[in-house]
């Protein structure tokens, strides 16, 4: 059951990916869009002390990413968000480098002009990591990951 949940999540946040905007399928919000306010800036945000249980503490944000919203969402897994100083093709640089490094490898993904989206595994976990350029803030990037435990 918790691996039905969490693919139909994935298909989810697949299916209504949009091209940067904000993305709307059929009336509904995307999955992540629901999550947190993606119109947060660096200088306004506040870092969450303690993420959830179910998401991995070792998780490799981008320098300078500040995790500002977490959303424990049961079965389907832990959602955060976070925005990082830095631009769109720096932090997809980051999560395509140093965070497969570290094991959360990509297993299938998009990258568009100003928004990317994966999904990965590794270290006991699986989900789904989303970029976007802020579009409220220049030259930085919105990151919301989920993440639940691998079966």
């Amino acid at each position: 059951m918790r691996r039905a949940s969490l693919f139909a999540a994935f298909v989810l946040v697949a299916l209504t990916a949009g091209c940067g905007g904000e993305a709307e399928h059929e009336g509904e919000e995307h999955d992540f869009d629901k999550a947190a306010d993606r119109g947060v800036c660096v200088a306004q945000a506040h870092q969450v002390k303690d993420l959830p249980n179910g998401f991995p503490s070792d998780f490799p944000f981008p320098h300078g990413t500040v995790v500002y919203h977490a959303e424990d969402r049961g079965e389907d897994g832990v959602v955060v968000t976070g925005v990082s100083p830095k631009p769109l093709e720096d932090v997809l640089a980051a999560l395509n480098g140093p965070a497969q490094d570290a094991g959360f490898k990509v297993t299938n993904g998009e990258t568009e002009e100003h928004d990317a989206e994966a999904n990965w595994s590794g270290n006991g976990y699986r989900g789904r990591w989303a970029i976007r350029e802020s579009s409220e803030c220049p030259g930085e990037t919105v990151v919301q990951v989920l993440a639940a435990g691998a079966e």
